[in-house]
C-alpha cells in the first residue's frame, strides 16, 4: 500500500520503518528538517508537507498534540476520496471525533488507533494498538497496523481507542511519578537508589515504568530522550480534561500532572520524562 506517515519523530520514525519493512511504499512527512534527514539516513523518503507526498492509500497521523492534528486536517484540503486516515497520536476522544468528522466530510475513512509501548517497542514492531472505528475500515488497514504491533479492536465508536489510551496514560503518568518519588525516598534514607531499584523492581512493588524509567532516573539530566516531559505534560493534561468532562475524581493524576508542569517550568520540558525526579530536591 502507499502510506503517508505524518510525524516521524522519536516514535513515529521507527513505526514508519516497520511499515516500510513490511513491504509498503512509505513516505514520511515532518516539518523538522532534522527529522527528515534522519529518516532519509534510514532509507525512508521524507518531505515537509502532505501535498509533497505521493497520493496515499493510507495516511498515518502521529503528530504530538490535538492542536497539531487540527492544523494538519485543516491543511489537507477537501478531496481525500479513497484514503483511510489512521490517527495514532494521543489526542483525546473529543479531538479524534471532531477531526474524524472533518476528514469524513472530505471523503476519507477514519480509524482511531493510539498506541502504547514507547520507542523500544516501536523499534521492534511490538506496540499495542487500541483500534476503534468501523470494522471494515480497520480491516482495510490491518496489514499496515500489524506491521507496527498487536491490534486490539476496541469497538465501532470513533474515539473509544483514545478513551482507552486516556486510562492508559493515567496509569503511566502516575507510575512514573511514583517511581521517582520512591527512588528519591531511597536516596533520602541514605540508601543507594541503584541497589534499591535492583532489589525491588522484580517484587510486588515492581512496575513496567519503574523498570524502564528507574535506571534513567539515576542518570544525569542529559540522558537520552525516549519520551519528553512535555509529552507527559500534554498527556496528563488530556487525562485531567477527560476526567473533568465526566465529573470523575483523579487526585493521584492531579499530583502527577502538577509534577510534570513543575518540571517543564524548571526548563526540563524537552528532557526525558524520567527527569521528573529532578522536581524533588
Amino acid at each position: 500500500m502507499n502510506v503517508t506517515f505524518i510525524g516521524i519523530g522519536a516514535i513515529g520514525l521507527p513505526m514508519a520503518l516497520q511499515v516500510k519493512g513490511a513491504g509498503h511504499n512509505v513516505t514520511g512527512v515532518d516539518l523538522s528538517s532534522h527529522a527528515r534527514e534522519l529518516a532519509q539516513e534510514n532509507g525512508l523518503p521524507a518531505v515537509d508537507t502532505f501535498a509533497a507526498a505521493p497520493s496515499p492509500d493510507v495516511v498515518v497521523a502521529m503528530v504530538a498534540t490535538p492542536q497539531q492534528l487540527a492544523s494538519l486536517v485543516a491543511s489537507v484540503g477537501m478531496n481525500l476520496d479513497g484514503q483511510t486516515w489512521v490517527i495514532m497520536s494521543t489526542v483525546g476522544p473529543d479531538a479524534v471525533r471532531e477531526q474524524g468528522e472533518r476528514l469524513a466530510a472530505a471523503g476519507a475513512r477514519v480509524v482511531d488507533a493510539p498506541v502504547t509501548g514507547g520507542t523500544a517497542r516501536a523499534k521492534t514492531g511490538q506496540l499495542v494498538i487500541f483500534a476503534s472505528g468501523a470494522q471494515s475500515d480497520i480491516d482495510s488497514v490491518r496489514v499496515v497496523l500489524d506491521a507496527m504491533g498487536s491490534v486490539r479492536v476496541t469497538g465501532p465508536k470513533l474515539g473509544d481507542g483514545q478513551a482507552i489510551k486516556v486510562v492508559n496514560q493515567h496509569l503511566c503518568s502516575v507510575h512514573i511519578v511514583a517511581a521517582a518519588e520512591a527512588l528519591n525516598l531511597a536516596r533520602s534514607l541514605g540508601l543507594d537508589p541503584a541497589a534499591v531499584l535492583e532489589l525491588i523492581e522484580k517484587g510486588a512493588a515492581g512496575s513496567w515504568m519503574l523498570s524502564d524509567r528507574g535506571p534513567r532516573m539515576l542518570q544525569g539530566t542529559d540522558v537520552t530522550v525516549t519520551s519528553s516531559i512535555n509529552i507527559f505534560v500534554k498527556d496528563s493534561d488530556l487525562v485531567a480534561a477527560a476526567a473533568k468532562s465526566c465529573d470523575t475524581d483523579v487526585p493521584l493524576l492531579n499530583i502527577a500532572n502538577a509534577r510534570y508542569h513543575e518540571a517543564a517550568q524548571a526548563g526540563l520540558g524537552l528532557r526525558d520524562d524520567s527527569r521528573v525526579i529532578e522536581t524533588w530536591r
